[in-house]
Parts: structure tokens; sequence; C-alpha cells
């Protein structure tokens, strides 16, 4: 196994009485797909939001590189989270005001690329995944699994060194759905990337190297190939 890029130790984390995560941990390599499954409410999703720094664990820690993000600011995650880090969000969470290739390009805006550089990189994404004709359309104006794949393409117009995927093919129909995994796995392969996907779906989990399953906030058996 490659280097860990990724490690959980006994996360806890709750949501007034109700415990979404109960002590897991989890060990995740460079470069490997993992893909996270389990019941609706089984703590999926916390999962990722711990992993990527959106929320912090009540007890735990969760360490990129050996670095522990607890111990960053909210200003370092947020960078981490444009830079090293791609977050594709459950309901995708697009800006309402922007069309689809400014929605894509904001990462790379923010981190101080030059405007037509930003939309290069942003309509080749578009593209990738199916999507260029919505280029210049609001999020309004798209179909839920466009919305989806606009998001989708945000997430990794940044080159991210990891890939956090919630649900990334739930608005697809199963066509377009495996479409969109091809070009996440293959592309994650060539270049190392690492991901990190939950889902409810065997047929997506199928698509990663492990599948952690979860129920209840823990880990619900050993690790086993997806």
């Amino acid at each position: 196994m490659n280097d860990p890029v990724l490690q959980a130790e006994g996360l806890v984390r709750s949501y007034g009485k109700t415990q979404a995560l109960r002590g897991l941990s989890v060990t995740i390599a460079s470069g490997e797909i993992v893909a996270v499954s389990g019941p609706s409410g089984c703590g999926k999703s916390t999962l990722l939001h711990c992993l990527a720094g959106i929320i912090v664990p009540d007890s735990g820690a969760v360490r990129y590189r050996g670095q522990p993000l607890g111990e960053m600011s909210e200003k370092q995650r947020s960078r981490l989270r444009r830079t090293s880090f791609g977050v594709l969000f459950q309901f995708g969470q697009l800006v309402a005001e922007l069309p689809a290739v400014d929605n894509v390009g904001l990462p790379l805006l923010l981190g101080g690329y030059q405007k037509r550089i930003a939309d290069s990189k942003s309509l080749e994404w578009l593209q990738r995944l199916g999507v260029a004709e919505v280029a210049s359309a609001l999020p309004s104006e798209m179909s839920g699994g466009q919305a989806q794949r606009v998001a989708l393409a945000r997430a990794m117009v940044t080159e991210p060194e990891v890939l956090f995927a919630d649900e990334p093919t739930g608005a697809l129909d199963s066509l377009a759905g495996e479409q969109v995994l091809e070009v996440l796995t293959s592309h994650a392969r060539q270049r190392n990337m690492t991901v990190v996907l939950v889902t409810h779906d065997a047929k997506v989990a199928a698509y990663a190297d492990r599948e952690v399953l979860l129920r209840d906030g823990a880990q619900l058996a050993a690790e086993v190939p997806a």
C-alpha cells in the first residue's frame, strides 16, 4: 500500500443527542479509491465532512499527510479545500447567480488564476463530463443531472490530490452515471489522485479499490475489496 494520505482515529461526532460517528477509524492510502457505503443515516456524509475538514469531530483526529486538520484554522482548512482537496457535495451547492463556466472556475479564480485560464480549464472539464452545452446556463436552467456534473467539474478543476464525492451519481441515470464514474476513476488512476466516494449504491462502490461499510456511525465489518 502507498503511504497514507488520510488517517482518521477514533472519530466521534454528535448532532444533539444523535451520535453520527462512534469512534470510527480509517486509513486511506495515496492514490486509493475508497467507497464509504451503508444505509441512510449511518454516518457516511459526516465521515466525509470530517475527512475533508469541513467539520471538526467532537473527539478523535483526522490527519492529512500527518498534519492534524483540527489544529488548522478554518481559513487554513478552506485553503486546503481550494487547492489539495476537491469536494463534491451531495446536492451540488452551485452558486445560483453564476453560469456553469464560472461555477466550475470559482476555485481557480479564488486561487489567483486569470479569468481566461480559469475559463479554459472549466470548459475542458465541462466537455469531459458531457455538459459543455450548459457552460453559459445558470443552475436554475439545468437539469439535476447536469447540475451534478457541473459540480463535479468544479471539484475536479483544480486537479486535487484528494477528491471527496458524496453520492456523485445520485441525480444521474444509469448510463450517465457509468460515464461519469469512468471519467472520474480513469483520471484518478492516471494522476494518482485519492478518492473518497460516499454511496449507497453497490454498482458505484464496485468502481472503488476498497469498500468501508458503516452502520450506526461505526465500521460494520473489516474493510473489503469493492
